[in-house]
């Protein structure tokens, strides 16, 4: 176990919240199963018998199903981004953020295929977390607020909560997070799509070696390693990751970066993330090894380049579908 936040810190409060997490019921999970063996199919569902099971246990119900879905995007800024890590600009991110909130982006349209609302989380989009090779990005009080908004996500109860990010910076931040919580080379966490090119790898694996020489010492605690060397966008889906599992809301991981929040929540308790699934892989190869960490597999292979929202907005309509089975059933009273 990592040693705790330093007592009456306000990140101390966020710990034990993690410690604190409920299990979950296991007798909708059963429900899923005997059905699946009454159909003769219980082999035949592969991953999405695995799925619905999963999905009945966090929902607390039989049959599983998904009727108020939420994609909740968190969006921040970076101070790295003026270092030349990243193909997009702060300006880039809140071109998005517009185009998401006036339904004009792709990922607008695959959210409402899907039934889901899309709530948008701007978070200080004007005010960049400092460069975290300089100084750490956020205080111990600012990381709890931020971890305390990300709460909002769950706010109108969803049956199942999809979390993506945007942010220019946030992929090479969240490099540096796992650095902190895996240890490894910093090239190791950076490794590049086949887009990225030597010179934009070769200024992110810089950064990340001088944000972890600076702060090392600060690291051992994960939710150190958040405050120091992550952004906002993490520390709310760290937030979202946490308040669905006091809640009983399923959770749907996106790419590289909500895998890395997860597994800030992980290096505390690693049962405290048995609520969230992998909804897909993009082509990071450190998005793959962050899944190995955490010991989650992903439920499509879809070989998008990055997250985005994508991948867990997509995976709506496949758990919909692994529903479908059961729904057909009369519900239990």
């Amino acid at each position: 176990m990592p040693e705790p936040v330093r007592e009456g810190s306000p990140l101390a409060d966020v710990r034990a919240l993690v410690l604190s997490a409920p299990p979950a019921p296991t007798e909708p999970g059963k429900q899923v199963r005997e059905a699946l063996l009454g159909m003769g199919r219980e082999g035949d569902f592969g991953r999405l018998g695995e799925a619905a099971e999963w999905l009945a246990n966090w929902q607390n119900r039989y049959p599983p199903r998904i009727e108020k879905p939420t994609l909740a995007i968190f969006a921040g800024s970076h101070g790295i981004v003026e270092e030349g890590v990243s193909m997009s600009s702060n300006q880039d991110t809140q071109a998005h953020v517009s185009a998401l909130r006036e339904g004009r982006a792709p990922l607008s349209a695959i959210a409402t295929q899907a039934g889901a609302a899309i709530r948008v989380f701007e978070l200080a989009l004007d005010k960049p977390t400092p460069s975290i090779a300089e100084t750490a990005a956020m205080s111990e009080k600012e990381c709890a607020a931020t971890i305390a908004y990300g709460f909002e996500a769950t706010e109108d109860h969803p049956d199942l909560l999809a979390l993506a990010v945007a942010g220019a910076g946030v992929g090479t931040a969240a490099a540096a997070v796992a650095c902190a919580l895996y240890g490894g080379s910093p090239d190791y966490w950076v490794r590049p799509s086949s887009q990225t090119s030597p010179t934009l790898s070769r200024k992110r694996i810089e950064l990340v070696s001088r944000a972890l020489t600076l702060h090392r010492g600060h690291l051992s605690d994960p939710l150190e390693a958040l405050r120091c060397l992550g952004g906002r966008e993490l520390a709310a889906c760290v937030g979202a990751i946490i308040a669905a599992r006091h809640q009983g809301i399923p959770v749907v991981l996106d790419g590289f970066a909500t895998t890395i929040a997860a597994g800030v929540v992980h290096a505390i308790d690693p049962g405290a993330i048995s609520h969230c699934l992998a909804s897909h892989i993009t082509r990071r190869p450190a998005h793959e090894a962050a899944l190995e960490r955490i010991r989650l597999k992903p439920l499509m292979q879809m070989e998008f380049q990055t997250g985005g929202g994508l991948g867990s907005a997509s995976a709506i309509g496949l758990l919909k579908t692994a529903c479908a089975p059961f729904i057909a059933e009369p519900a239990a009273t």
